[in-house]
């Protein structure tokens, strides 16, 4: 409690001192109170008038993402995770420490057996809560900043092989499955961009179609010929109504969402024996291709519609025959 008074006299006089004045304040503060103990009378009320706040603070926070354009997907993924916080502390969020952080992020880790990527994420979202109420006065300063990145192991993800992608076009029985795999394959789109595209969308004329993607942003993607035609053949062989440009396999028709073009791919990859296979290992390999090909950086940043190009590096592989005759004529 003692902190969580000192804390609220910082913040109080925050407006009226300077940098250097305040870490003065500080320290008189910690010399003052020393060999004190400070306890709060109706604790019980001010637990539930913190609880009420926290909630309105995080429903602000929520409503600040919206208007910068967070997918609702994600913003439910930051909501979830900060209520998780909130319910463990039982603390107003002013009075959150850099340690009751650290003991909630351990503790998640080891009730839950996650991986440290899914920890380093829940600090992510946490330090992106605490900055916002930094910015906006609420507290003095983020508790997370003194939490350093989470190191983890970087995986190689493998991209197709040119054999696989031919195995899996030779077992598609379909035509609509055939139809997706080419898509997928030549455009390099995401499948949450993919399952929202209608009939009308696609111009035949120039092989291209524009796709809404992560925070509304849109872009025009392109296709090969041979896609063309098995799009071309896949609806003229509909007998249904509906504007999307993929529907189910059976009546009635509906469109087709991102978790029936998963499991598609997943039956598709087990009758054919090729392990792995999901939606965005075709974007990886689009991304991997293009750069063994010769393609600038930026424009396959633009291809997938990433907003920054480090992500398009994590994403693409290196053909390691390609880094040794770039070294024997660069350098060699």
């Amino acid at each position: 409690m003692k902190e969580t008074l000192m804390k609220e006299i910082q913040q109080r006089m925050k407006t009226c001192l300077n940098e250097r004045q305040r870490e003065q304040l500080t320290a008189v503060l910690h010399s003052c109170f020393q060999g004190y103990s400070v306890s709060l009378s109706g604790e019980k009320q001010q637990t539930k008038e913190a609880k009420a706040e926290n909630y309105r603070l995080l429903n602000q926070f929520i409503a600040a993402k919206r208007i910068e354009g967070c997918s609702e997907k994600t913003i439910h993924y930051y909501s979830e995770t900060i209520q998780g916080l909130l319910v463990k502390t039982e603390k107003s969020v002013r009075e959150v420490f850099t340690e009751d952080l650290r003991s909630y992020l351990t503790t998640y880790q080891d009730t839950k057996a996650v991986s440290k990527v899914t920890i380093d994420n829940v600090r992510r979202i946490l330090s992106s809560f605490f900055s916002w109420l930094e910015d906006e006065d609420y507290i003095v300063k983020s508790p997370v900043r003194r939490i350093h990145k989470i190191k983890t192991a970087k995986i190689i993800k493998e991209a197709f092989t040119d054999e696989s992608i031919e195995i899996l076009r030779d077992t598609c029985s379909e035509i609509r499955n055939l139809a997706i795999v080419e898509l997928l394959d030549s455009s390099g789109m995401r499948v949450g961009e993919m399952v929202k595209l209608n009939r009308d969308d696609i111009n035949f004329n120039e092989r291209s179609c524009i796709v809404f993607g992560k925070g509304s942003s849109e872009r025009e993607v392109y296709f090969d010929a041979k896609t063309k035609l098995h799009l071309q053949e896949y609806l003229d062989s509909r007998r249904d109504d509906d504007p999307a440009l993929f529907v189910s396999l059976r009546a009635p028709h509906r469109r087709l969402d991102i978790g029936g073009v998963e499991y598609m791919l997943r039956k598709l990859g087990r009758e054919a024996e090729v392990n792995n296979v999901h939606p965005h290992r075709f974007r990886r390999t689009l991304a991997t291709r293009a750069i063994d090909k010769g393609m600038p950086i930026e424009q396959v940043q633009r291809l997938l519609g990433h907003k920054k190009i480090d992500t398009t590096m994590c994403y693409a592989l290196v053909n390691q025959s390609n880094v040794k005759n770039a070294h024997r004529r660069y350098v060699g």
